[in-house]
């Protein structure tokens, strides 16, 4: 593992962050024993509990968690971090430096799609979750089937209301109630086990194959259901930059797996002896005293299982920020410590109204556990093709042992996308519709920014021209520092060139400053800021460089380039920021529609000053029209 990584994955020492990773990491995947084999034994619409059946069931889902998670996620996934970031845009953006630029477009629709995949599944794996676990009420009576929802309801919103807490924090709440849960699958698993070890047999992978052979009218859709055992690989690795790699392993390896197995093979015991436990053979494997202590456990282990994925969304949200994918958003700093740990406020509200709408609609997890899984194995597939682009064009030994594992393990993603078409007519077309219309909006947020930048940079001047301009026309000169904001390293920005036409004044110290974001999560801080001098003395041009997890702070920006040669403070400096009104006009770029679309994210992303972290008093706004 990379330093990067332990420098992003907070404090403490590797077992206090297993724990923590436990809790945040593991709760989406942890939880699944909750449905995955009820849903894996009445898939098709008929239950077949025979020991055929649940032997062969068994052995898919142990499979699948040992070729899926542990040796493509744990052993595979892991490794290829951006410089300790997971997630689809990590991962993106570290092709697009590495691999061929031909495919750069590929590459970043890719990323978008996988991006624009996970929001999808951000808002449906609370629902299903949380729903999943308080229908265990229904066994302890079956007259509280009534108070299911609203209790979900109630449990989603202190969720979300927690989350201004911060990854990290909730990580130290969440894993000790983690570590009973899993402490708990696996006890009442080895309870089944050894009523009928005969079980354990079903780690043969023969089994599997003639459960596969001797069903084959519904293969299709017991495969699709299996993967509902795995569901929570993708959230593993989006939450790499808040954890590493070495704590997520040791949660895995040492709790998390055993406990799930055990757990898994313990329902099938039960069923083997008893198959009317198909209504509920989780619940139906807790003696009758512990049942309500268990719904209460499995409702806060169904609650932290979200944050899993919701920690996931707050990292990819911002990722995508700081890569131009998204409008600017209002991000906290969750931790001091940790800079991985986030929180974005609108996309938290957001995704709270989306789950409880879908809890309203749907009412029960059988219902929603059609759309589950369509989004999480198509942002598999679309991982896994970045990851061979990636491994493909490395010549290092790790690197092509690597690729030759993970190409029978690509087959296996597909055959889970392909097993999950079949649940599109039944609900998976809900977190579909929702990624195309993510997709879309952050097609359209990059085209329009590319339209608006051209539009822009015909109205400034270049560096030659502009010198040109104040050398025959001098302004006058004001005392003090300006900084003009813009997004090219050459040329004048119109900001500066308008100031000086309409005000005829440029200040005596004048900073056009440009901030580039690179495709890795941070740049340090000894080489991140490059100061030269053009043209009359008094004008500077700073670039800053940041990575795409980094906060473009623009005064901490300025006292680094101080210290890199700029030659005066700043702490009084006046900034000029565009303000400008974007109207529609040209039939030339983008559908008139979706030129509107653009507007609106434009005219609500956030204000640029806040973005950059520049205090209000000493932002002076220049403003104009720009026609797409």
């Amino acid at each position: 593992m990379s330093q990067a990584n332990h420098s992003s994955s907070g404090r403490g020492l590797p077992f206090g962050l297993a724990l923590a990773a436990l809790g945040v990491v593991f709760g989406d995947i942890g939880t699944s024993p909750l449905y995955a084999l009820r849903a894996c034994l009445t898939a098709g619409g008929s239950s077949s509990t025979d020991a055929a059946a649940v032997l062969g069931v068994l052995s898919l889902i142990f499979w699948a968690l040992a070729l899926t998670i542990t040796a493509k996620y744990l052993t595979i996934v892991l490794r290829t971090d951006n410089r300790g970031e997971g997630g689809v845009l990590a991962l993106t953006a570290l092709v697009g430096m590495e691999g061929p630029r031909r495919y750069a477009g590929l590459v970043s629709g890719l990323g978008l799609a996988g991006c624009a995949l996970f929001y999808g599944d951000g808002f449906i794996t609370p629902a299903v979750t949380v729903l999943g676990a308080i229908e265990g009420l229904e066994i302890v009576a079956p007259s509280f089937a009534r108070i299911v929802v609203p209790l979900s309801i109630l449990a989603l919103l202190g969720l979300f209301a927690m989350q201004r807490r911060g990854t990290g924090a909730l990580g130290g709440m969440f894993g000790p109630v983690m570590l009973i849960w899993f402490l708990t699958l696996a006890a009442l698993g080895v309870s089944g086990i050894v009523q009928h070890p005969e079980v354990l047999a079903a780690v043969n992978p023969a089994y599997a194959v003639s459960f596969l052979v001797d069903h084959s009218t519904i293969s299709l859709l017991v495969v699709g259901s299996v993967f509902l055992a795995v569901t929570g690989g993708e959230a593993l690795y989006a939450d790499l930059g808040h954890f590493g790699a070495l704590p997520i392993r040791m949660a895995w390896f040492f709790v998390a797996w055993p406990s799930l197995l055990l757990n898994y093979f313990g329902q099938g015991a039960l069923l083997l002896s008893q198959p009317d436990a198909i209504a509920n053979p989780f619940f139906r494997l807790a003696p009758s005293w512990f049942l309500v202590p268990l719904v209460l456990l499995a409702t806060g282990a169904a609650i932290i299982a979200s944050q899993a994925v919701i920690s996931g969304v707050f990292s990819m949200t911002q990722q995508a920020l700081q890569l131009g994918f998204l409008p600017r958003l209002k991000v906290v700093q969750s931790s001091e410590e940790s800079v991985g740990q986030v929180y974005v406020p609108p996309i938290n509200w957001m995704l709270c109204i989306a789950t409880i709408i879908l809890v309203l609609s749907f009412g029960t997890a059988d219902s929603l556990a059609n759309a589950y899984g369509i989004s999480v194995a198509s942002t598999m597939v679309i991982e896994t093709a970045l990851l061979l682009a990636l491994l493909s064009g490395r010549e290092g030994r790790a690197d092509r042992l690597c690729l030759y594992f993970l190409i029978p393990l690509a087959l296996i993603d597909l055959g889970f996308f392909l097993a999950n078409i079949a649940k599109i007519p039944q609900g998976g077309w809900l977190p579909l519709t929702a990624a195309a219309s993510v997709f879309l909006l952050m097609r359209t947020w990059t085209r329009g920014r590319v339209i608006v930048s051209d539009q822009m940079r015909r109205q400034g001047r270049t560096d030659a021209q502009f010198l040109a301009r104040i050398e025959h026309e001098p302004p006058a000169r004001v005392p003090g520092v300006a900084i003009f904001l813009t997004s090219e390293s050459t040329g004048v920005p119109r900001t500066l060139v308008r100031n000086v036409h309409h005000n005829g004044v440029l200040h005596q110290k004048t900073v056009l400053l440009t901030i580039i974001t690179e495709r890795i999560p941070h740049v340090a801080r000894g080489g991140r800021v490059t100061v030269s001098e053009f043209g009359t003395a008094g004008l500077y041009r700073v670039a800053a460089r940041i990575g795409f997890m980094d906060q473009p702070e623009v005064p901490k920006l300025l006292r680094e380039a101080e210290r890199r040669g700029l030659g005066f403070r700043t702490q009084d400096a006046t900034y000029f920021l565009s303000r400008d009104d974007i109207v529609t006009g040209s039939p030339r770029g983008m559908p008139t529609w979706r030129k509107f679309l653009f507007l609106f994210l434009a005219r609500n992303s956030q204000f640029a000053g806040a973005h950059f972290g520049i205090p209000r008093e000493r932002i002076i706004e220049i403003g104009g029209q720009v026609e797409i």
